[in-house]
């Protein structure tokens, strides 16, 4: 068996004991402080949750798909990937969604495959982080974290382009 969790357990509790903290009372501090920050960030998780359903079902994903063709046949992105690319910033299970889709009709082991497991695990759920950190402590201005984050999202994108193709010629 594997004692490492309850043997670090164990190790605060005792920690605690030695510094002479209330271990159960700074636990129940802590789990308050938790329900409030996950009270006060629900609203914006609801708001974003409901324009990413919006989004997929209004035909909004495949307009921005049809509106960012000539970049993508330029840049040689595979069509395939596109959804990935533009869900990833919104919703981190839409996009595993998508990427599941990919490799079931694409194949693991192909250039969009690849390339796909490389765009997933090299990008963030943008707008998802944002709302979820800036929205835990009351933040509205959120300056130019968006601005930042977009451009990391793209140099990622480009970045797992470069490595899919050095790595699969």
């Amino acid at each position: 068996m594997n004692f490492t969790i309850p043997l670090i357990i164990l190790l605060i509790l005792a920690y605690g004991y030695v510094k002479g903290v209330k271990v159960y009372d700074a636990f129940i501090e802590g789990a308050k402080d938790g329900l409030m920050i996950t009270f006060r960030i629900l609203p914006y998780i609801a708001a974003m949750l409901l324009a990413v359903g919006m989004l997929r079902t209004s035909g909004g994903l495949n307009f921005m798909l049809y509106v960012l063709r000539p970049i993508t046949n330029a840049a040689g992105i595979p069509e395939g990937v596109m959804p990935l690319i533009i869900m990833k910033p919104l919703s981190g299970s839409g996009a595993l969604g998508v990427l599941a889709d990919i490799l079931k009709s694409e194949g693991a082991d192909s250039f969009t495959g690849v390339l796909a497991s490389i765009i997933m695990s090299s990008t963030e759920t943008i707008f998802y982080t944002i709302t979820v950190y800036f929205g835990s402590v009351g933040i509205k201005n959120i300056r130019h974290t968006l601005a930042a984050a977009v451009i990391a999202d793209v140099a990622g994108v480009a970045a797992a382009l470069l490595v899919c193709r050095l790595m699969l010629l």
